[in-house]
């Protein structure tokens, strides 16, 4: 198996589900999609620990940005017409109950193995949801197209990233201020 590129995206490390909406990010006023083709998916599977378990490849990719859209809808659009998507890719797996050496267990299952990384993605925002559904964020900077859970202590966090998006949102503030005085 060849090395994987390095993954370009800003944000990384959040849930799965939020992991896969931000495979679309701004640079420079521009959209970039990191799911442009299997080469990108392929950094995206290896960034949540899936590349072993399902190829990057085209059906695989289809899917994928099938659920990601249906994930957008849901965050940021109609919530009803984006769970009748995220419903609907759900449709192709299922949740297996297992019991194990280390105990009992869950082990999902797909029709075609090419909707399992869609299918991950669809069962980890239903997880969010049940978990804490008003800490499923969008970064609140006016040109970011991120998003986060909230895991900070009082829920208050705003930004995808302090460093980033938090620091333009104050550097326009102060700029703000400083032109008015």
């Amino acid at each position: 198996m060849s090395p994987t590129p390095q993954d370009p995206r800003p944000l990384t490390g959040e849930p799965l589900a939020l992991d896969l909406l931000n495979t679309r990010w701004m640079r420079d006023g521009a959209v970039q999609d990191l799911l442009r083709g299997t080469d990108g998916l392929a950094v995206w599977l290896a960034a949540n620990g899936l590349r072993d378990r399902f190829a990057a490849d085209a059906a695989t990719l289809r899917h994928t940005l099938e659920v990601r859209d249906a994930l957008k809808t849901a965050v940021d659009g109609s919530f009803a017409e984006g769970a009748a998507r995220v419903d609907a890719v759900l449709a192709h797996g299922r949740i297996r109950a297992t019991l194990t050496a280390e105990g009992p267990g869950e082990m999902p299952e797909f029709e075609d193995v090419s909707w399992g990384p869609a299918w991950l993605a669809a069962r980890d925002y239903l997880q969010l949801l049940a978990t804490a559904p008003d800490r499923i964020r969008s970064c609140a900077h006016e040109a970011c197209i991120l998003h986060f859970f909230d895991t900070s202590r009082n829920g208050t966090r705003r930004w995808c990233s302090m460093a980033v998006c938090g620091n333009r949102a104050k550097a326009s503030r102060h700029y703000a201020r400083a032109k008015e005085g």
